[in-house]
């Protein structure tokens, strides 16, 4: 679990564009448990599983600009480099470099079409630096077969690379009282098939994403937003290793996610 508190200042350095910053103060939490059979592979295999639960601190930064271009185009970019968490003490034994967790940089641009008074169309890329924390990026079987213990500077990780994901959005204004939404997201898969039996922990292999919205206003001071999304199921099918022979098996390991959800939110305006 990750919790971001991001205050921010902006300021308008001219008419209709402006600048923003927002320090961002950051708790994570986790509880591997269940990894018994990582034991052999570990550098500290009494800090590697069912520990309870560890929780980790850190600071950093977001920086935003935001323009208006005319009437009917927005342009929008944010910058966040890599946070230096402190470490999963009790988890030393198996995240790379003594339990560090960073979390990765990331930056993206977006502009907004204002199509006709009531639609508006937005695009926004992004890109999310996961090769940059040794924890997530280094690889997982190939280190193993190095002799890399987890936990180590060089340890196995999830073998995750850095994505690019795009961002497609329309949002229709039919009258005062309702407005409707419809998104699509496309994003890489950072797993690759050698990687995919480490990330029986960590299955996040969705690409593409399809959302849903709508807003009812009953009146001026009242708004009730629905949201529903699916996201497609995709699979890894990687190698997998009994630690114990060493022996592998070529398509041993099969992993893979679908997502479906629904949210609501209810404001008051005052």
């Amino acid at each position: 679990m990750q919790l971001i508190v991001a205050p921010t200042l902006a300021y308008q350095v001219a008419e209709g564009h402006a600048l923003g910053v927002s320090p961002l103060f950051v708790l994570q939490r986790g509880e591997p448990y269940g990894l018994q059979g990582f034991g052999m592979m570990s550098a500290d295999r009494s800090n590697l599983t069912n520990r309870g639960k560890d929780s980790s601190g850190g600071i950093g930064v977001r920086l935003g600009y935001f323009g208006k271009f005319g009437d009917q185009v927005s342009v929008g970019a944010a910058y966040s480099p890599k946070i230096n968490m402190g470490k999963f003490d009790r988890y030393r034994g198996l995240f790379a470099s003594g339990g560090d967790f960073d979390i990765p940089g990331n930056f993206g641009v977006g502009v907004a079409l204002q199509a006709t008074p009531r639609v508006t169309v937005a695009v926004d890329a992004m890109r999310i630096r996961y090769g940059s924390v040794p924890a997530i990026a280094n690889g997982s079987l190939s280190q193993v077969m190095a002799g890399h213990r987890l936990g180590a500077a060089s340890g196995p990780g999830f073998g995750w690379r850095d994505i690019d994901v795009v961002r497609l959005g329309v949002q229709w204004q039919m009258n005062e009282r309702w407005t409707w939404r419809v998104g699509y997201n496309q994003g890489d898969n950072p797993i690759r098939s050698a990687d995919a039996m480490f990330n029986i922990l960590a299955p996040g292999v969705i690409r593409q994403h399809i959302t849903f919205g709508v807003t009812h206003a009953p009146d001026k001071r009242t708004e009730w937003t629905f949201a529903l999304w699916h996201a497609r199921r995709e699979n890894v099918v990687g190698p997998s290793v009994d630690f114990r022979t060493m022996a592998m098996n070529a398509t041993g390991t099969r992993i893979g996610m679908h997502q479906n959800g629904f949210g609501v939110q209810y404001s008051q305006k005052f």
